[in-house]
């Protein structure tokens, strides 16, 4: 049965394990649209959960992820993929029946193995990715503003209550995301080419630059040019949470790293030959897919890539 709080949301107490920038962005956009709705944070690092309890002092805020969950009717899993059937089984016994467990990884098919493992038929799994975030990371890292016009793809499987799946959509758009139901096996292969792979090329472009002999790395910060500062601003994300995404997004990170390693190798050979219609059709039809980002409201054009100084300031959503 549907427990719906006095100001919308389809929950009345929910419990968030982990304390990174998802996690706290997702208390803090809770508490702007239900501050009757009550939190409940676990975190393995003592100095984070001392950090909750400042935050969110009328919160519920342990070590201990089993104290957590209980009575919970929506447990959110924001730990790095690699950790979720670990911490599956520490609340497996505790998550009361009828409750909702999903997370916000993305990886879906591994972390929806792990979770299907872990927890009995009285509770509803149904694995979540929202598509948004930034290089910070830790407790202080969240804002409530971070899931609007954002998308949050959920993946069910194949046997789920239709229900929770409702509740759990309405919980994501009240807190202003645009949400999108997709297979698990689909959903990695998409993000493998939209976030896995631009955050490899990242790491290693930067780490080039960083083993280059003939160039310092005083010249490398002092000269870097708007793709480079790009490219060190995605290379600064969590290692550990990304180190877990490529090793639980193998097959799929692999596939679209062999496509792109074979189109990278048709564009040097086309710099090698001066062929320059070739890289002036490759740019344009590329340039298209950022125009159509932009179209979206993915981003905007502005010189900043879109990235604001202040956030925007939040406003009331409905079911649609």
């Amino acid at each position: 049965m549907t427990v719906t709080s006095p100001t919308g949301l389809p929950y009345e107490r929910v419990a968030i394990i982990g304390s990174g920038l998802i996690g706290t962005s997702l208390a803090h956009a809770v508490r702007v649209r239900d501050p009757e709705c009550l939190l409940q944070f676990a975190d393995t690092d003592p100095q984070a959960v001392e950090v909750l309890g400042e935050l969110f002092p009328d919160s519920l805020a342990t070590t201990d992820p089993a104290q957590a969950v209980r009575d919970a009717d929506l447990v959110m899993l924001c730990v790095p993929v690699g950790a979720v059937g670990v911490v599956s089984g520490q609340i497996a016994k505790h998550v009361k029946p009828g409750a909702t467990v999903s997370d916000v990884g993305s990886v879906k098919r591994s972390v929806m193995g792990a979770m299907r493992d872990a927890f009995g038929p009285d509770v509803h799994v149904i694995a979540g990715h929202p598509v948004a975030g930034s290089e910070q990371s830790g407790p202080r890292a969240g804002f409530a503003e971070m899931f609007e016009n954002r998308y949050v793809i959920l993946t069910p499987g194949e046997d789920f209550n239709i229900e929770a799946l409702q509740d759990l959509t309405r919980f994501w758009r009240r807190l202003g995301a645009m949400v999108e139901v997709m297979e698990a096996e689909h959903h990695d292969l998409v993000l493998a080419i939209t976030s896995h792979l631009p955050h490899l090329i990242a790491y290693t472009i930067v780490g080039t630059a960083d083993d280059l002999e003939s160039v310092t790395k005083q010249e490398v910060m002092k000269y870097s040019a708007g793709g480079f500062r790009d490219f060190t601003r995605i290379a600064a994300s969590d290692p550990v949470m990304w180190r877990d995404v490529f090793l639980n997004n193998k097959q799929a990170v692999l596939e679209v790293l062999g496509r792109f390693s074979e189109d990278l190798s048709a564009l040097q050979r086309a710099i090698r030959w001066e062929d320059g219609d070739k890289l002036e059709d490759w740019f344009a039809r590329t340039r298209a897919v950022r125009q159509g980002i932009v179209e979206l409201g993915q981003d905007t054009d502005e010189v900043d890539f879109g990235r604001r100084s202040a956030a925007p300031v939040p406003k009331p959503y409905g079911d649609d």
